[in-house]
């Protein structure tokens, strides 16, 4: 098993396959969490609830509004460096920046206005193409979704 497996995250869509590389060095807690919940399965079935044309598709709310998270205890902030470009991973939070759990969104394209304020924790390395093909909307109708999300090493 390498350690790049480690840090892979394989996450099937209904519009084709994606693969995140995960950055524990900008965002340990934030990775760890994200790779807990892919491992028990909390993402596979889950929507894309709030997909903004050039800017982000949003997933990982259990109600699909956008108002849930998961079981696990919120996430100190890990701001850091990254720039949020297109591919980015990185947290939803509430106006509380220490309020991530389960939440993440992916950049479509540039959105700098985002940077040190959200935490980064990976870019998607392959199949960006398919996050372009999820369906937009706040919220959307008929929405994409997950269909699994499994750590590379685990799969």
């Amino acid at each position: 098993m390498s350690k790049e497996s480690d840090n892979t995250i394989i996450m099937e869509t209904t519009q084709g396959k994606v693969v995140i590389e995960c950055r524990p060095d900008l965002a340990p807690n934030h990775v760890a969490q994200v790779k807990a919940l892919a491992s028990e399965g909390f993402y596979d079935g889950i929507v894309f609830h709030r997909v903004i044309e050039g800017f982000m598709a949003q997933v990982g709310c259990p109600h699909g509004t956008g108002t849930g998270g998961s079981s696990k205890p919120d996430i100190k902030a890990e701001f850091n460096s990254e720039p949020h470009t297109r591919g980015v991973c990185s947290m939803a939070r509430s106006q509380n920046p220490d309020s991530a759990n389960s939440q993440f969104f992916i950049c479509f394209g540039d959105a700098a206005f985002l940077d040190g304020q959200y935490t980064a924790w990976g870019k998607v390395t392959e199949g960006m193409e398919n996050i372009d093909k999820i369906k937009r909307g706040e919220p959307v109708s008929d929405p994409d979704s997950i269909v699994s999300m499994k750590v590379a090493s685990a799969s």
